[in-house]
C-alpha cells in the first residue's frame, strides 16, 4: 500500500513539473495571437506561410497571418494579416516572405516605406515579394557550373605570337 502511494505522489510531482515547464515556455514565447487590425497582401507564391505565421518588422513580431486563400481569377495567394493596433504602417510598405536562416522556417516581413499616407484597416499592401526558392536557385547554379566545365579550355580568343 505504501509503495503505491509513493508512486502516485511521484507521478503527480512529475506532472506538475511538466505543466510548469509548459506554462513557462508558453509565457516566454511569441505564440500568442496579436490583437489589431487586418490588412491583405497578394503574392505569386507563399511557400511555407500558414495561418499563425509571425509577421515581423525588423525581426520583432508585430502581427500574425490570419488566413490565406487563392484568387481564382489571377491565381495569386491572398494573405490576411493582423497587425498590432499600435503600429501604423505607411501606404508604401513592402510585405515579403522571408526565411529565418538557410534551412529555417518562414515568416512574413514588413518593410515600412516613407509615405505620409497610412494603411487603414482592411487595406491591401500593394508591394509584395514572394520567397526565393533555394532549391531552384541551387539547381541553376549547378547547371551553370556544369556548362562552364564542358567548355573546352583554349577555345577562347588566341593571343598573338610575339
Amino acid at each position: 500500500m505504501g509503495r503505491n502511494l509513493i508512486e502516485t505522489v511521484m507521478g503527480a510531482v512529475v506532472l506538475l513539473v511538466a505543466a510548469g515547464f509548459l506554462a513557462f515556455a508558453y509565457s516566454h514565447s511569441n505564440l500568442r495571437s496579436v490583437q489589431g487590425y487586418n490588412l491583405t497582401a497578394r503574392f505569386e507564391r507563399i511557400d511555407g506561410v500558414n495561418p499563425g505565421t509571425d509577421v515581423r518588422i525588423s525581426g520583432i513580431k508585430v502581427g500574425t497571418v490570419v488566413s490565406e486563400r487563392l484568387d481564382p481569377e489571377r491565381f495569386q495567394a491572398i494573405v490576411t494579416l493582423t497587425i498590432d493596433s499600435s503600429i501604423k504602417l505607411p501606404a508604401d510598405t513592402i510585405a515579403e516572405v522571408a526565411t529565418e536562416g538557410l534551412l529555417g522556417g518562414r515568416f512574413m516581413a514588413l518593410v515600412p516605406g516613407g509615405a505620409d499616407e497610412i494603411l487603414k484597416p482592411g487595406d491591401e499592401i500593394k508591394y509584395t515579394q514572394s520567397p526565393i526558392d533555394v532549391v531552384q536557385l541551387l539547381g541553376r547554379f549547378i547547371f551553370s557550373m556544369g556548362e562552364a566545365s564542358q567548355q573546352k579550355p583554349g577555345a577562347g580568343p588566341q593571343k598573338p605570337a610575339p
